[in-house]
C-alpha cells in the first residue's frame, strides 16, 4: 500500500470514530478510539512516541511525543481545540522533519464535521 492510501484509510477511521463519538471529548479518547479502528484494519500503530531531539552527538529526551505513528510512515496530530493555529502546524511540520517521515495530519477533533478540522502537511525533506 502506498501513503497516500495509507493516509486515505487513516482518514476515513477518523471519519468514522467522529461520527460516532463527535465533538466535545478529550484528545485521548480520540486517539484511543483511532488506534483501535487502526489496529481492526491490520495497521502498526504507535502512540505517544517518545521523540528526542538530536543535538551534537548527543540524543535528549525533551518530553517531545508523537501522538501516533502509522506504519512508520504517517504521523497523526490530535488536537481538540477552537481552531488550529499556526504553531501546531509547525509542531507537526517538525516533528516530520525530525522523525524523517513525509506525511502528517493534524486532527480537530472539536468541530461538527471532521473534514473541518483535518490539516494535511507534506515534509518535502
Amino acid at each position: 500500500m502506498n501513503i497516500e492510501e495509507l493516509g486515505n484509510k487513516i482518514i476515513g477511521a477518523a471519519i468514522r470514530v467522529h461520527r460516532v463519538l463527535g465533538p466535545g471529548l478529550l484528545e485521548s479518547a480520540y486517539q484511543k478510539c483511532l488506534d483501535f479502528e487502526l489496529r481492526k484494519m491490520g495497521l502498526r500503530v504507535d502512540c505517544e512516541l517518545i521523540l528526542p531531539v538530536q543535538y551534537e552527538t548527543v540524543r535528549i529526551d525533551a518530553g517531545y511525543r508523537i501522538d501516533m505513528l502509522i506504519e512508520d510512515l504517517i504521523i497523526i496530530e490530535n488536537k481538540t481545540v477552537e481552531r488550529l493555529l499556526p504553531i501546531h502546524e509547525a509542531q507537526l511540520l517538525t516533528y516530520l522533519k525530525m522523525k524523517d517521515c513525509r506525511l502528517g495530519y493534524l486532527l480537530n477533533w472539536n468541530v461538527l464535521i471532521l473534514k473541518d478540522g483535518i490539516k494535511r502537511l507534506v515534509n518535502n525533506l
